[in-house]
């Protein structure tokens, strides 16, 4: 595009540059589609031949940029063909901003996954390999599944990373030209082949893969980190930021250690709250008070721990209480086949091979009466912001990335532009409904259910963990209210539970599963009823959650309803002291049915952004203590992504 045609956007859109840059990006999204015409005419061969031209014309040098339009029409071509899907402009102007290198927010059910095909293909031309990465291994293998046919018809290949790939397979995969997976398992591969290098000195890596690769030792895994494409890009970029990407050295327990976890366990119940421990429900911590220190320091103990110095004990008892009383099962966690499973809050889904530090994880097993696992020193570690910031290019995409601008153009130096829709959202909320107690709401929403599927309407219920989930499908089995509940415990059943979702007085109760990267079908029928009605049973930590939740209904033009039931004993508000709580909840005047007024909704409001301050601290905190240990190693000559330590 000329400097004169930039120009007569920039005034188009009133010098306002996301203005400018949408008017410009549309201008090119018609050319797209115009192009389109002509390769019609085509035969699947002549196609091939044109993307392997490009392919070419890519690696001698001519700018992506001037391509795009051509490899962005083949794109909406193959598409067409292989799927009969064709890129909406909305859509072209998405794979635009992707490729250019920031956040695209387009919202909920305009076709993110179709539309990072489009920089996927262009970046994958180039031959060093691009990463499309989505939140979970379902998500992975179903979008390479439905969107690979497209890159073969152009003859790029595709591939998937999963957890449970041997390092050969994930060798090939990486290999491919096009490669999905989870950012997690992307980033252990990356800390994987660290190790496999060794430490290098700041600014000699590359020397260092050449002298690795020339050793005959065993090969790495990944052959790089050129472009990224971050599917659900705030839940990747910001949620996991707070939990760092950590290889694990085994550390065996011996008896002494095995007794220390379970006997901590047992000693937290003849603590008593305020007097031995204070447990800070906002910081999910816990410390012994004095004389906490003393009454530990007299219970009577197992000989083995003898051999354990009192500081340990104290620790241990501390981490002990922190499993007690801030994570709870079918929450935070649950238990498959004797093994203890952290479950992801923004995503609601089992994060395998996961494990709290410092004793928590082992602390939690002792409550559970399940084996005790061993615990883990650090081989390697790093954040997710560092691990992104290795890439040569990212890009990423959500419906939800606006309430978190600021800090993703921050902290990842990249923009955020809203794309618009293909269609006006119709998208209706009604008022929050408001009560004193759990079980008040859970009739509540009981009722709200009833009423809504005489008017023949799917409903999709969002609930914060497994054990909400479980505790309302039970009110709802009592009432002989057929339902469907998508959880951690049944995500094998995800893609049939969710495909049923949208037919008529279908009830489906979800954790966050069904917030992210999912598509509820509706059938005529049920368009014409109102769509989809989604009650949001509690407010989650942060407001893009429940954007994601809500936005389930509605989608591309589609009518739909949502609605929130809360409670003053929502998971939300366990983050204030209890007594403080207490005083709240006494204080509260409900009518006959537990129903509080709607001005309550303000109390609901103010916990949650206390709670996204927080994280957002926490999260600049770490970023910084990164930064510095980043520095601090680089000094020394060493690797900073390898040996870190407890």
């Amino acid at each position: 595009m000329s400097i004169a045609s930039h120009s007569y956007h920039w005034m188009k859109a009133g010098f306002r540059p996301k203005q400018s840059r949408l008017s410009r990006w549309s201008a090119v999204a018609d050319q797209i589609i115009q192009r389109c015409e002509d390769l019609k005419k085509m035969t699947d061969d002549r196609l091939e031949r044109y993307s392997l031209e490009l392919r070419w014309r890519a690696k001698s040098g001519e700018p992506l940029k001037k391509i795009l339009p051509e490899a962005y029409a083949l794109v909406r071509e193959s598409a067409w063909r292989t799927k009969n899907m064709a890129h909406f402009p909305v859509q072209l102007m998405g794979g635009i901003a992707l490729f250019e290198g920031g956040i695209a927010e387009m919202q909920t059910g305009e076709g993110k996954t179709l539309t990072a095909v489009l920089p996927a293909y262009l970046r994958a031309l180039m031959g060093k390999g691009c990463h499309v990465i989505t939140v979970n291994d379902y998500l992975a293998q179903r979008d390479s599944e439905i969107m690979g046919p497209i890159f073969n018809k152009l003859g790029l290949s595709v591939g998937c990373i999963t957890a449970d790939m041997e390092d050969e397979d994930r060798r090939i995969a990486y290999g491919l030209d096009v490669t999905y997976g989870t950012a997690n398992e992307m980033g252990f591969d990356f800390l994987r082949d660290r190790i496999r290098i060794g430490a290098s000195a700041p600014g000699q890596l590359e020397q260092a893969i050449t002298n690795h690769k020339a050793s005959g030792k065993e090969p790495l895994v990944q052959r790089g980190n050129y472009f990224a494409l971050i599917d659900e890009a705030d839940s990747v970029l910001i949620d996991e930021a707070r939990t760092p990407l950590i290889i694990g050295l085994i550390q065996p327990n011996d008896a002494a250690s095995v007794n220390l976890f379970r006997w901590s366990n047992r000693a937290t119940h003849q603590l008593e709250s305020e007097v031995d421990f204070v447990y800070e429900p906002k910081k999910r911590s816990a410390y012994l008070t004095d004389q906490g220190c003393r009454k530990v320091l007299l219970m009577a103990k197992p000989s083995l721990l003898d051999s354990i110095d009192t500081e340990r004990i104290y620790k241990q008892v501390e981490q002990s209480l922190v499993a007690r009383f801030g994570f709870l099962k079918d929450r935070d966690y649950v238990v498959v086949d004797d093994e203890v499973v952290i479950v992801d809050e923004s995503t609601g889904r089992m994060m395998d091979g996961r494990k709290w530090q410092d004793g928590l994880h082992q602390s939690i097993e002792a409550q559970e009466h399940v084996p005790i696992t061993a615990a883990t020193g650090q081989a390697a570690r790093i954040t997710v912001q560092s691990f992104f910031q290795n890439y040569s290019h990212l890009a990423g995409m959500t419906g939800t990335a606006a309430l978190a601008e600021k800090e993703i153009r921050k902290t990842y130096k990249v923009s955020v532009t809203s794309i618009p829709t293909h269609r006006p959202c119709i998208r209706k909320g009604s008022k929050p409904r408001l009560f004193k107690t759990m079980q008040d709401k859970r009739m509540a929403v009981v009722e709200e259910i009833e009423h809504i599927r005489k008017k023949r309407c799917p409903i999709l219920v969002g609930t914060p963990s497994v054990e909400a989930s479980e505790a309302l499908g039970d009110l709802l089995a009592m009432k002989a209210i057929p339902h469907q509940i998508l959880n951690a415990k049944y995500h094998a059943q995800e893609a049939e539970i969710v495909k049923k979702a949208g037919e008529p007085s279908r009830v489906t109760i979800a954790t966050n599963m069904a917030g992210r990267g999912t598509d509820i079908l509706l059938s005529d029928e049920v368009r014409e009823n109102g769509g989809l009605h989604v009650i949001a049973t509690e407010m989650h930590t942060s407001a893009r959650i429940d954007r994601q939740l809500i936005g389930r209904a509605a989608r591309q033009g589609d009518p739909g309803n949502y609605q929130f039931f809360l409670s003053l004993e929502d998971e939300l508000l366990r983050c204030l002291e209890l007594t403080q709580l207490g005083k709240i909840i006494k204080s509260a005047k409900a009518d006959d049915k537990g129903e509080l007024p709607g001005s309550w909704i303000s109390f609901f409001n103010n916990t949650q952004n206390f709670l996204e301050k927080l994280h957002h601290k926490q999260r600049r905190d770490m970023l910084k203590h990164e930064k510095h240990r980043i520095e601090m190693f680089h000094k020394m000559g060493l690797d900073p992504y390898l040996e870190w330590t407890d």
